[in-house]
């Protein structure tokens, strides 16, 4: 018999560097939101780095949410997948450890390689501070809206 598919959603960053919180801010507000499946694991990953490792390293789908520099806007949303997180820079967020780091390590260790989709904002600031600036503050509720289509999306194929 086949091991159910395993989702979890992983928000990134430093809540002491403003828009750095995003991924764990977005992350507790997903907690009280009804249409989160209830086999989802929602971790508010921090700044952990390789230790977080151990919650994810058999999921079958992983959601990343963070605090991305792309060069756009600040409060700009962006997704990426497969090939898009391979060309992210190690090393390049204020984390201790870059979300590209994290997904090497997952796929040199991982038993099958999760599906793995991040759903990142531009940041305005990482300065000192527990308050996400006005930009990444407005797209907040966006940023929820599509982490719950990721969901879905995710649990009709593999219910199909």
């Amino acid at each position: 018999m086949p091991t159910p598919p395993k989702y979890v959603v992983l928000g990134l960053g430093n809540t002491l560097h403003s828009d750095d919180g995003v991924g764990p801010q977005a992350v507790e507000r997903l907690r009280s939101d009804a249409r989160v499946p209830e086999d989802v694991a929602l971790i508010e990953g921090g700044t952990l780095g390789l230790e977080l490792l151990t919650y994810i390293w058999d999921c079958s789908y992983l959601l990343v949410l963070d605090a991305v520099d792309v060069g756009q806007p600040p409060g700009t949303l962006v997704r990426m997948s497969s090939q898009e997180l391979q060309t992210l820079p190690g090393r390049g967020s204020v984390h201790q450890l870059g979300v590209a780091d994290l997904l090497v390590a997952l796929r040199v260790l991982a038993r099958q390689p999760p599906t793995v989709v991040l759903l990142g904002v531009q940041p305005a600031t990482t300065k000192w501070g527990t308050e996400l600036s006005p930009a990444v503050g407005a797209v907040m509720g966006s940023l929820i809206e599509a982490s719950v289509a990721e969901l879905m999306r995710v649990a009709a194929i593999t219910s199909a």
